[in-house]
């Protein structure tokens, strides 16, 4: 039987004991490794490999000894409690040994997981699954976690109090972190606010979230944004320092009123525009872009986009000769100005 994602994401967490199998199968090993994890977990518990009652099987170990899983799935642990014959990996060649075992399990046998790669829906392992009354067949695309979802992996890690809107930062970096290191995230998240009873924010989220590289480049534009000229020029020295170059610099700063002036243009106003941002802008970073956005307005933010196009035709000329930082300063120091009209 087939499980579209709601049933599946709640089956992966209560799964049936009774149930002679699953087969979870997807282009993105790492999201099918999660959910094998998690649904193995739910069925023999935190003790269950060290009481022996999960074998492991590769799927390609299956093509040399058919006879392995039937084995597995038929042996008698030391320990009570449900036992899972894992396949691990495994392609159409291992189809027949999967077939024999699947019409061989009867009740009181290990549980049968498989997981696997894309599978198309002409194979012989995921029409088995899908065809057989008492097994399960779940497909495992890149789709980001659904809010339900989120807050189950929340309330596993120790979490359940979080305002409306760092759940919302937490959907919108589900869709920009790869499944492991969402995970990681929202650990970080439950760990921080360990034996804190208020409900995690906005800040939190930001707190916990990966660190953006460009977090130097940051402080830059926010001066300028924030019109306080004087502090451009020792940031810039800094900067250069660091080694910095002037057309990252110039970029960075485009990108940056680029998306001041997609935010100031919304139709839903600056806070609904910075919503939207790909990737996500959380906690105080957020309410600094709002505030940088409705101040400057979209007519203001054209002119600075001009000023930034022209410096960087500049710098890429084949005639420039003037110091490229010292143009880009230039820049900047112009945006300041324009910042306090």
């Amino acid at each position: 039987m087939k499980l579209n994602a709601r049933d599946a994401s709640r089956y992966f967490g209560k799964p049936d004991p009774d149930r002679t199998g699953l087969l979870i199968y997807g282009p993105d090993a790492m999201r099918v490794a999660l959910k094998r994890q998690e649904v193995i977990a739910a069925l023999i518990g935190p003790q269950g490999e060290e009481e022996m009652r999960l074998t492991r099987i590769p799927g390609a170990e299956l093509r040399k000894d058919p006879a392995r899983l039937v084995d597995a799935i038929k042996s008698v642990s030391f320990f009570p409690g449900p036992r899972v014959a894992f396949v691990e990996d495994t392609t159409d060649t291992a189809a027949p040994a999967i077939l024999a075992a699947l019409e061989d399990w009867a009740p009181g046998d290990a549980q049968i997981i498989v997981s696997a790669g894309q599978l198309k829906a002409s194979s012989k392992i995921r029409k088995a699954f899908e065809g057989h009354n008492n097994a399960y067949a779940v497909g495992i695309y890149n789709d980001p976690p659904s809010r339900e979802e989120i807050e189950a992996e929340l309330a596993k890690a120790g979490l359940s109090q979080i305002d409306t809107e760092a759940m919302t930062d937490l959907s919108n970096l589900s869709k920009e972190l790869d499944p492991g290191d969402f995970r990681q995230t929202l650990e970080k998240l439950a760990l921080y606010k360990h034996d804190d009873a208020t409900p995690a924010t906005s800040d939190d989220v930001s707190a916990c979230a990966p660190t953006s590289t460009e977090a130097a480049l940051d402080d830059v534009l926010n001066i300028v944004a924030e019109g306080r000229a004087q502090e451009i020029g020792p940031v810039m020295s800094k900067l250069q320092a660091q080694g910095t170059q002037p057309v990252g610099l110039c970029i960075g700063a485009t990108r940056h009123f680029r998306a001041l002036y997609t935010a100031a243009s919304d139709p839903g106003g600056a806070s609904q525009g910075i919503s939207r941002m790909r990737p996500p802008i959380f906690g105080p970073r957020r309410d600094r872009m709002v505030r940088q956005a409705s101040g400057w307005g979209a007519p203001k933010l054209e002119q600075a986009l001009t000023i930034l196009t022209d410096t960087d035709l500049q710098l890429r000329s084949a005639g420039q000769n003037a110091p490229a930082m010292a143009l880009v300063e230039r820049a900047l120091l112009r945006l300041a100005m324009l910042a306090r009209r």
